[in-house]
């Protein structure tokens, strides 16, 4: 029994770190940028992300952090890891999505996102608020979930 609840075990993890396609090619999977780890999933068509690990989860008392610069009060308690930040991005071409809204609990502003899978299978992320030229390009790179600290 043991074995067998051990090859079940080790076959969840292996397609844990493969990225899934969605119709259109979409990479699902978790990427890290270096601050926190995005998982990528199909939300009903289009992509969705989820904050999944954070370099630094707690605050200086040791409790998870919370989303306490959000604009609406009544959201400023929830904690960070778990928190859906990425929707509504729609497929525009090959591995490319645009359309989407980012929500940064860094700053509690929303603003435009669109992704782009790059041919050495990093995800480009760009985030902008009305005009893309004016935005800011991040580089995420896919990653296994929980091999280290900070996992939600």
């Amino acid at each position: 029994m043991k074995l067998k609840v051990l090859l079940f075990a080790s076959a969840m993890a292996g397609i844990a770190l493969a990225p899934m396609a969605l119709a259109g090619g979409a990479p699902q999977g978790v990427w890290l940028d270096g601050e926190a780890a995005v998982q990528i999933f199909d939300c009903t068509g289009m992509l969705c992300g989820r904050i999944l690990w954070l370099q630094s989860p707690h605050d200086p008392e040791g409790k998870p952090k919370r989303d306490k610069k959000n604009p609406d009060s009544a959201l400023r308690q929830r904690e960070l890891c778990g928190m859906d930040v990425i929707w509504n991005l729609r497929p525009t071409g090959p591995n490319q999505w645009d359309g989407g809204r980012f929500y940064n609990p860094d700053s509690g502003r929303t603003y435009d996102v669109k992704l782009n899978l790059t041919p050495s299978e990093a995800l480009e992320a760009r985030f902008y608020a009305g005009a893309s030229f004016l935005g800011e390009t991040k580089t995420l790179s896919l990653v296994p979930h929980g091999t280290s600290k900070g996992w939600c």
